[in-house]
């Protein structure tokens, strides 16, 4: 069993800069790909934003953030932490931490068993 417990969620101006936090406890961080969704308002699924695999090796990000968000991991600390930075009213939303152990690419919701209880992050324009 894996809890997640985000933090670093807040209201911004447009172009400003946050960075979440997903504190893992109970299994060993590295174990697990380690992925953020967000949930906007008014909308039912959630979206992929970007993930790392258990390795940290690798990352891939939505196509709407790259080049703006970086996902990084620290497993000594079972920290993940997603650097949002250049921050649009378009990325207003609840921001989910996800962990699985399933190895891959996994950017869809129903391929991950442990969530957090997301972070709202509130950009103004």
């Amino acid at each position: 069993q894996v809890q997640l417990v985000e933090s670093g969620g807040g209201l911004v101006q447009a172009g400003g800069s946050l960075r979440l936090s997903c504190r893992t406890s109970g299994r060993t961080l590295s174990s697990y790909g380690m992925a953020w969704f967000r949930q906007a308002p008014g909308k039912e699924e959630r979206e992929f934003v970007a993930l790392c695999t258990w390795s940290g090796r690798t990352t891939y990000y939505a196509d709407s953030v790259k080049g703006r968000f970086t996902i990084s991991r620290d497993n000594a600390k079972n920290t993940v932490y997603l650097q949002m930075n250049s921050l649009k009213p378009d990325d207003t939303a609840v921001y989910y931490c996800a962990a699985d152990s399933k190895r891959g690419i996994l950017t869809l919701p129903h391929l991950y068993e442990y969530w957090g209880q997301g972070t709202q992050v509130t950009v103004s324009s």
